[in-house]
């Protein structure tokens, strides 16, 4: 009986799978033992090739995975350089909301609001006089008695987007700019339940005035009490 052509190639395919990702795993423990820095050179893939025993094929697609997650790069006459990983754009890759499961989606959107709720003493640390002018043109746009029934989602994203910014934290920043679909895609699809009148909110003017003159804890009780009607629609929701 003739071995079945597709089957021998299957497994092939396997095989060379499982020796590109020993490879990666191997190169990656190289970098590591050799105490590579920034911008230094690997060795040659020929040089890989002989040291890792695989092929040159495998060496060059293990080597392309690093470069997809920014951890070596290509420099003329140098060959492949370490440099530092880029820990943001492959997830900003795969971030689609609408082919993402319900459960990923809460998950996402209950991290920004520990983030947000967390952020107080870095804010603290960093906040300057100008950025208070700057939240307060925001919220000079927003109804006098804002409540937490109305949202709009351009002054959200503006609020919100300047504390990331005046964290000075450039992996906070980059977060949420790659979650601000998510964000939007959550309040708009009907995921969450609706609207609930929470009896503790605090309004984005209760928030800068709380960065005017409070301190850390005030501002994480007060970012709490904004974010409140979110908090019970997903408690709600997983008690459905």
């Amino acid at each position: 009986m003739k071995p079945n052509s597709s089957l021998i190639q299957h497994v092939n395919m396997l095989d060379t799978s499982s020796l590109v990702d020993r490879a990666e795993k191997e190169i990656v423990n190289l970098i590591v033992n050799q105490g590579l820095k920034i911008g230094e050179a690997l060795p040659k893939e020929i040089e890989l090739a002989d040291t890792l025993g695989v092929s040159r094929t495998v060496v060059r697609e293990a080597m392309l995975r690093l470069r997809m997650i920014g951890l070596v790069e290509s420099k003329k006459h140098r060959g492949a350089v370490l440099t530092s990983p880029d820990l943001i754009k492959p997830l900003q890759k795969s971030l689609y909301p609408t082919i993402m499961e319900n459960k990923t989606l809460k998950d996402l959107f209950e991290m920004r609001m520990v983030l947000e709720v967390g952020m107080a003493d870095i804010l603290f640390e960093h906040i300057q006089k100008k950025d208070i002018d700057e939240l307060e043109s925001i919220v000079a746009k927003e109804p006098i008695e804002a409540d937490n029934t109305i949202f709009d989602i351009d002054t959200e994203i503006a609020f919100h987007g300047k504390l990331y910014e005046i964290t000075s934290n450039t992996i906070l920043k980059d977060f949420q700019n790659i979650l601000l679909p998510v964000f939007q895609y959550v309040h708009s699809s009907g995921l969450l339940t609706n609207s609930i009148l929470s009896k503790s909110f605090i309004s984005h003017r209760g928030l800068v005035d709380i960065l005017k003159v409070g301190n850390p804890e005030v501002f994480r009780n007060g970012m709490r009490m904004h974010l409140d009607n979110h908090y019970q629609r997903l408690f709600m929701q997983n008690k459905m």
